[in-house]
């Protein structure tokens, strides 16, 4: 039985610390599905056509890689995919509860286990409602996403 992962999150921008997660954790898995949640009531600085662009071309030369989107519950989702595993990355102790809390009802809703990986340390202050907030302002947010010239060209 093929080993998947999921990896969900809305990436309203995939930061550098998403990517260095995907990169850790693919030589655990046979794959690992990025998998970026559609909300119809959530208002995203980046089209979801630009995030899957940006992802996919991080991620174009890596065959266990693969970018899908999907609404409703993660875990049904997972349960679509035969995936056994979701994976997040932690920065912080808030991180932690938040994440415990979702982990803890996934595995009571599912049986699905979540495994975390600490953050780089030099990326763990990258959080993407941050970056949204100096794109919004203008800023430069090359230091925080790769591939910027994506989010550049197809932010809203």
């Amino acid at each position: 039985m093929q080993r998947i992962a999921v990896f969900p999150g809305s990436f309203d921008p995939f930061t550098k610390g998403h990517e260095s997660i995907v990169n850790r954790f693919l030589p655990l898995f046979d794959q690992v599905i990025v998998a970026v949640g559609v909300n119809s009531t959530k208002n995203y600085l980046f089209t979801l056509e630009s995030r899957l662009a940006h992802i996919q071309s991080l991620f174009a030369a890596q065959p266990k890689v693969s970018i899908e989107t999907y609404q409703g519950l993660t875990v049904d989702f997972c349960k679509q995919k035969k995936a056994r595993y979701l994976i997040r990355g932690i920065r912080n102790t808030t991180d932690f509860e938040f994440e415990k809390s979702i982990a803890q009802m996934n595995q009571t809703l599912s049986g699905i286990e979540t495994l975390f990986l600490m953050t780089d340390p030099q990326l763990a202050p990258v959080n993407a409602t941050i970056v949204r907030e100096i794109k919004k302002n203008n800023g430069d947010v090359g230091a925080f996403v790769t591939n910027n010239q994506i989010l550049i060209i197809q932010s809203k």
